[in-house]
């Protein structure tokens, strides 16, 4: 997200370069999606979508990964019991699973049929 916020989406002065597109010259699906991430931290959803259509959705991932890192180190510290430790990361875990898939499962499924 910071990387997002460093470069403006306007300039296009992206360090990293896709290495499918370069090697192939067909785009991604993950192509755009560093100026998708610029645009949205900026507000601009529909220009994001346009870069890149999952782009929301992966931004989102990272968002709600972000925030529950940081809500779960709190609550994992403040619980005494290791058994109810052990249920926080085997919860926390599951879900983070099906956030993923969720999230990526255009990319995984590009992949698939890409070999």
């Amino acid at each position: 997200m910071g990387y997002s916020g460093i470069f403006s989406p306007d300039e296009g002065n992206y360090p990293v370069v896709c290495v499918h597109e370069a090697v192939t010259g067909k785009p991604c699906p993950s192509c755009g999606l560093s100026h998708g991430f610029s645009l949205i931290v900026r507000g601009r959803l529909s220009e994001a979508i346009e870069w890149n259509s999952y782009s929301l959705r992966i931004f989102l991932f990272f968002f709600l990964q972000l925030l529950m890192r940081v809500g779960l180190s709190i609550w994992y510290i403040k619980i005494p019991a290791p058994a109810l430790r052990n249920n926080l990361i085997a919860a926390d875990s599951s879900v983070t699973v099906v956030m993923f898939l969720l999230a990526f499962w255009p990319m995984l499924r590009f992949l698939v049929t890409s070999f």
